[in-house]
């Protein structure tokens, strides 16, 4: 018999309706458990009205703000899925997964208000809904604020699906990651057993909302116990620091990727911070630098490292604070619902401290991936999902990232694959050969580097890389650097070798 997803809105309205449950810190807007279910029930009765039923696709296209935490509770209320876009993406990469996802309806916060009349263009959806994030006129409030309320939750099981994330495949297409309500019980479920989680809860939530890290690592699960979410339209490193700063928020969990800690580690005023309120401080998406780590902790700041995947709804290992520092570097133990296994190349499973692949099994792992069984056939294995990242576990169940995918990087704390890339740039007509890869930056962690090989005769140079990607690639995906070469090292299968690639060229281009 399945298991009933239950709404947790509507509980914590029923036993602490005054409990502050959502403030948004651009607008000053504060609402309390019963505040949000009465809005929450509005969302759900303007998206009836609009046609949407249970299964139906809902997306977001915004910045951090209340009106996505409604928008996802009041999706589930009818059964319907969210759909987390990714804001940096171009109108074209959007128009994909719109028309992939078959979507019914688009919220578009005003500052991509162009975007989103370039991208509908592009779609068959029916319905695109402004917002201006702030509680301003829109034709959310107005919407809202004139439907007929829906209180009562549609039935459901573990089992269906209530979110939908889009992630860049290998071969350059995005894959949507199916998540489930039972996937969401169970990340919580485990992180709600661990120490300093409970009502008492108060998370700044400063990562984008469309990633899972910033949805299911902090906001939803501040929700599901009855804690109190403050949301930072986005990241601001002196923005961030107040708000730690401010007693009156009581702001005692953050969740940020190295890059944003390093942002507010180097800023003027940080000496000024009292810290002292947080319990906890999470961090991931990436490879956490243990000096990044040990820095924090002269701070008073115990930098908690995890890991997990969207296909994993961000839940994974995780280092108890009773491991730091000694295990600093460490990305912790499994968590309750996850089993893992260090896999070599025949499938078997490697010994302690022996690199290999790591595999997820549990309850927390996705059932696969949006209409694409070839995807999945390639990722699952008698059950264990194969995350593609190389680690090892020691003998005391410690797991150490020693690797992501093959040839994926991570800038700024967001995936990026290089054969997306690639494939644009082949299209030019001065490459002959071309291979990218990620190399150090300082300020997001890792950025492109563009190994060309031209037709003879031929000269490029980065700007004229960057001008045949504009329209193309989000920012994020853009390379920083270019370095021309005669030929690209190969392997006996006249495979590519990136890993020569990665070693020799950061110091060919003086990094």
């Amino acid at each position: 018999m399945s298991l009933e997803a239950r709404d947790w809105i509507e509980y914590h309205a029923k036993n602490t309706p005054d409990k502050t449950a959502m403030i948004d810190l651009m607008s000053k807007r504060n609402f309390s458990y019963k505040e949000t279910h009465e809005r929450v029930a509005r969302v759900s009765g303007f998206l009836k009205s609009k046609g949407i039923k249970s299964g139906d696709r809902v997306a977001f296209l915004c910045l951090n703000t209340t009106d996505v935490m409604e928008l996802i509770f009041g999706c589930w209320r009818i059964g319907a899925v969210c759909l987390a876009l990714n804001f940096r993406l171009t109108p074209n990469e959007l128009a994909y997964i719109l028309n992939d996802s078959e979507t019914s309806l688009v919220l578009v916060d005003k500052p991509f208000e162009n975007v989103g009349k370039e991208t509908k263009l592009l779609t068959n959806v029916p319905h695109w809904v402004d917002t201006d994030g702030l509680g301003g006129n829109s034709g959310y409030e107005s919407g809202i604020s004139s439907a007929k309320p829906i209180y009562e939750f549609t039935k459901q099981s573990y089992e269906d699906q209530c979110l939908l994330m889009y992630s860049s495949g290998t071969t350059g297409m995005p894959k949507g990651v199916i998540i489930t309500h039972g996937m969401l019980e169970f990340t919580i479920s485990s992180t709600a057993r661990l120490p300093d989680t409970g009502p008492h809860q108060v998370s700044l939530n400063n990562m984008p909302l469309f990633h899972i890290g910033g949805l299911n690592v902090t906001a939803l699960p501040s929700i599901a116990v009855g804690g109190t979410c403050v949301i930072m339209r986005m990241f601001d490193p002196s923005a961030t620091l107040n708000a730690i700063n401010d007693p009156a928020l009581g702001i005692n969990l953050i969740f940020m990727v190295p890059a944003a800690y390093n942002a507010m580690k180097e800023n003027p005023e940080i000496d000024n911070i009292d810290f002292s309120r947080l319990i906890t401080a999470l961090c991931g998406a990436e490879t956490v630098p243990v000096p990044l780590c040990e820095w924090w902790l002269e701070k008073g700041v115990i930098i908690q490292e995890g890991y997990g995947l969207t296909e994993t709804a961000a839940g994974g290992t995780f280092l108890s604070k009773e491991y730091i520092p000694q295990m600093i570097g460490s990305a912790g133990k499994p968590l309750m619902h996850t089993r893992v296994r260090i896999v070599d190349n025949n499938g078997n499973t490697c010994a302690h401290n022996i690199s290999g692949e790591i595999w997820f099994k549990g309850n927390a792992v996705t059932p696969g991936y949006w209409r694409n069984p070839e995807a999945n056939k390639k990722s699952f294995v008698d059950g264990w999902f194969r995350t593609g990242d190389i680690g090892r576990m020691d003998s005391n169940g410690f797991v150490f990232i020693e690797d992501r995918l093959k040839d994926m990087y991570i800038s700024g704390g967001e995936n990026v694959y290089p054969a997306e890339i690639e494939n644009l740039l082949y299209a030019m007509p001065q490459i002959h050969e071309v291979a990218v890869i990620g190399v150090r930056n300082e300020k997001f962690g890792e950025t492109g580097c563009v190994c060309a090989v031209l037709k003879k005769n031929k000269t490029l140079t980065l700007e004229e890389i960057l001008y045949h990607l504009d329209a193309k690639l989000a920012n994020y995906k853009k390379p920083k650097y270019l370095h021309i070469m005669d030929e690209l090292p190969r392997g006996g299968t006249g495979k590519v070798l990136k890993y020569e690639l990665r070693k020799s060229i950061p110091q060919l281009i003086g990094l």
